[in-house]
């Protein structure tokens, strides 16, 4: 007889998030399959994790300063409205928990980023899925026909992982008054591509919840530092269960440096958005492979024999993201690099398209 878990049991039959990510050495390939930054963080940032190592601070426990006030700043809103967490995953994981209970239903259109499942899962949640398409993209009309008087959260990914998808902020709006009674968890994960947010809305709208992080575009996804954007009473009520000490200390010091010279890091998304993803788009249209409309810095991409071309693109020491689509047919979700890096995958492309 199986032994019976000591947990519950519900997280007992669960499967772990599990990305790929052994073997991504950054020496021997170009990393364009998590997202993130594809060249190392500028300057002043290194240089203040080195000092905060020679600062003689390991010992103590973190002290936050005026982080949440200097992130506020960047965003345009009152500190009273800005929690930092330990990644937006963090982020995420504490308004699902602090929203919902047992049984509770939970909007997540897909596919998604997997953390918004993980979450809800381990809450034992009803997970309602409309699914994106590439023809109607975010699936609005399918998710408010869902709400109903158990609807407790209504995931927006915005732009969504892996499709790149954008909701405009009247349609957020649109959904967060047809849900006053649900949390819109609205995730800008990848906001300084898209330069879209609700984050002007906060007062107006006291369900809407913001994630947001220093993973992607500041190049910071190993030191963890995300935040929550929301009305002062809903910061108030996550600070009650996020931990006093969750953020550590090299993450708050990495990010007050990139906060002071935002350009310095910034700069890479116009390389990225303004360079890249035109020349990317382009060759794909040339080559006629289909790709999702993306307001990020990835392009979920189908080429034909795409198990083929991730081969091709493996030996030649470039990494992609294999992702299937709501039928199952096999894509490639591809980041964008710098100009070099796009000019050099373009080449490989054109050799196996």
């Amino acid at each position: 007889m199986g032994q019976v878990s000591i947990f519950k049991q519900h997280i007992a039959a669960m499967t772990a998030y599990a990305p790929p990510l052994e073997g991504r050495d950054p020496g021997t390939y170009t990393l364009l399959d998590f997202n993130e930054r594809t060249i190392p963080v500028a300057e002043p940032i290194r240089q203040a994790l080195i000092d905060f190592i020679n600062s003689g601070r390991l010992q103590m426990y973190p002290c936050y300063g005026d982080i949440t006030q200097n992130i506020a700043d960047y965003c345009g809103v009152p500190e009273e409205q800005v929690m930092i967490t330990n990644g937006s995953d963090q982020g995420i994981d504490v308004v699902i928990r602090a929203a919902c209970r047992e049984g509770d239903e939970i909007i997540i259109p897909g596919p998604s980023f997997a953390m918004y499942g993980q979450c809800a899962r381990v809450e034992n949640l009803n997970i309602i899925e409309p699914q994106y398409t590439l023809e109607g993209g975010f699936p609005l009309n399918e998710v408010l026909s869902s709400v109903n008087a158990k609807t407790r959260l209504i995931v927006i990914s915005n732009p969504n992982n892996p499709s790149g998808t954008l909701l405009p902020p009247e349609d957020v709006v649109r959904i967060a008054k047809a849900a006053p009674g649900a949390v819109i968890l609205v995730d800008e994960c990848y906001f300084e591509y898209s330069k879209v947010t609700v984050a002007d809305r906060l007062a107006e709208f006291p369900n809407l919840v913001i994630t947001r992080t220093f993973s992607k575009t500041w190049g910071l996804p190993s030191v963890r530092l995300g935040y929550v954007l929301s009305a002062e009473e809903n910061i108030q009520a996550l600070l009650n269960v996020r931990g006093p000490y969750d953020v550590n200390q090299f993450a708050v010091a990495a990010v007050q440096a990139a906060l002071v010279q935002p350009d310095v890091t910034l700069s890479y998304v116009d390389e990225v958005i303004q360079q890249s993803k035109p020349l990317l788009e382009s060759f794909l249209k040339e080559r006629g492979v289909t790709f999702w409309p993306s307001a990020a810095n990835y392009l979920w991409t189908f080429p034909a024999e795409a198990e083929r071309v991730n081969q091709a693109l493996i030996d030649a020491s470039i990494l992609v993201r294999p992702k299937a689509d709501a039928q199952g047919q096999l894509g490639l979700r591809i980041t964008l690099g710098t100009r070099e890096q796009t000019e050099r995958l373009i080449e490989v492309l054109s050799g196996v398209l």
